[in-house]
């Protein structure tokens, strides 16, 4: 099961402002998805991320061995702007220093197949 909106309440994946972006994600223990998702919420809603009109929107997914937290945002290129989102992130979900959070560009999904395979580590 995923559940993923953005801004309006449209489907993140059908946004347009997607295309050249990417997304933050968050592999999580089973158990810790509802409470990490209303905090995510909670932080958009509320511009704690404090990059503008970058967030496009997240998304929650819910497998059978764990649960997949991401936040996708417009512009993958955009180093100083993906470092806040993940740092928010961070701050956001009381994560510790050592967590280990993922980046993927949408268009390397595309070229893959995969949303989250083969993704860039982050410490």
């Amino acid at each position: 099961d995923d559940c993923n909106r953005g801004r309006g309440g449209e489907r993140v994946v059908l946004d347009d402002c997607n295309r050249g972006g990417g997304k933050w994600i968050i592999r999580l223990r089973k158990g810790l998805a509802s409470r990490f998702w209303e905090n995510i919420v909670l932080a958009m809603v509320g511009e704690q991320f404090m990059v503008g009109e970058e967030i496009c929107g997240a998304v929650v997914s819910i497998r059978f061995q764990e649960d997949i937290l991401s936040i996708w945002n417009k512009t993958s290129n955009d180093i100083t702007t993906t470092s806040r989102i993940r740092d928010t992130l961070r701050r956001v979900l009381n994560l510790p220093t050592n967590t280990i959070m993922e980046y993927k560009t949408h268009n390397d999904s595309l070229r893959d197949n995969s949303s989250f395979r083969n993704t860039k580590i982050s410490l």
